[in-house]
């Protein structure tokens, strides 16, 4: 997390999510339920500046994402975006496909881990949103949906083609995009969709003590885990090994490993703070 801030303060309210933060754990909550937490242009807009600010608030050591009523996501408002969007002018419509892809962009580049907690359906943007995670825990209602073609469209959207076939294989991928089925949870693990599959009692508490694990461990090491399993996608092995070199070069330089080693020798466990 950077300790530098400019003149513009923290966002004190966030007007089309909840959002809470304590004991280093943030939570966003979609909270259309009614509408099974359909994204708004300005529920898109405020995840963007979230994961953007969230790395400068130095409160923050993991997200969870989850969403209220019965649904996680069922991807953006038909009436309010899509109908809206057959008025739009081609350049107004390029600013909004392209805002999608910087929130998917922006979580991936957050240095702070984030959990997907899935109890229902993640459909079109939703089930971006759960891919661009680092880690999604569901119940036996979680379901995927990437439905973009089923209303005429691309199914690569939102990083959706550059994130699935990292996660689950081309071949998956291409099925999953093009023909837009649905996904139950039994499949979504066994593709790698889902980092773990829970029973619906227990969703609450594995979400916790993994958000727990993680904001108490050595913030650092899980930062810079994420950013490279980011950019190596994309780098040759002689890159990746130079890339990874020079990380544990700098980490060796850390609080947090030295406290490793005085943990060690003093037969106890690290007390980790991320620095």
């Amino acid at each position: 997390m950077s300790p530098f801030r400019g003149s513009v303060a923290e966002t004190g309210r966030w007007e089309h999510f909840g959002f809470t933060c304590a004991d280093g754990i943030a939570t966003v909550t979609l909270d259309r339920p009614d509408k099974l937490n359909a994204l708004t242009f300005e529920a898109y807009a405020d995840l963007r500046d979230l994961f953007h600010e969230l790395p400068q608030r130095g409160d923050a050591r993991v997200l969870v994402l989850r969403g209220s009523g019965t649904a996680f996501c069922s991807g953006g408002d038909v009436n309010e975006i899509i109908g809206e969007t057959l008025a739009m002018e081609p350049d107004r419509l390029l600013e909004f496909t392209r805002m999608t892809g910087q929130v998917v962009k922006a979580m991936r580049e957050c240095p702070i881990p984030i959990i997907v907690a899935l109890h229902g359906m993640a459909a079109g943007a939703g089930s971006v949103l759960a891919l661009a995670a680092d880690f999604r825990i569901g119940t036996p209602k979680a379901k995927f949906a990437f439905l973009f073609t089923k209303v005429g469209l691309s199914g690569a959207d939102m990083g959706s083609a550059y994130l699935l076939p990292r996660i689950v294989g081309l071949g998956r991928a291409t099925q999953l995009l093009m023909l837009g089925d649905t996904v139950r949870a039994e499949a979504a693990e066994r593709y790698g969709l889902l980092t773990e599959l829970v029973e619906a009692e227990e969703l609450d508490n594995r979400v916790g003590e993994l958000a727990t694990r993680l904001a108490t461990g050595p913030f650092q090491g899980y930062a810079q885990t994420k950013a490279l399993l980011t950019r190596e996608l994309d780098m040759d092995l002689g890159s990746a090994v130079e890339l990874e070199a020079m990380t544990q070069a700098l980490l060796m330089k850390t609080q947090d490993y030295a406290e490793f080693h005085a943990a060690f020798n003093a037969k106890r466990e690290p007390r980790w703070q991320g620095r």
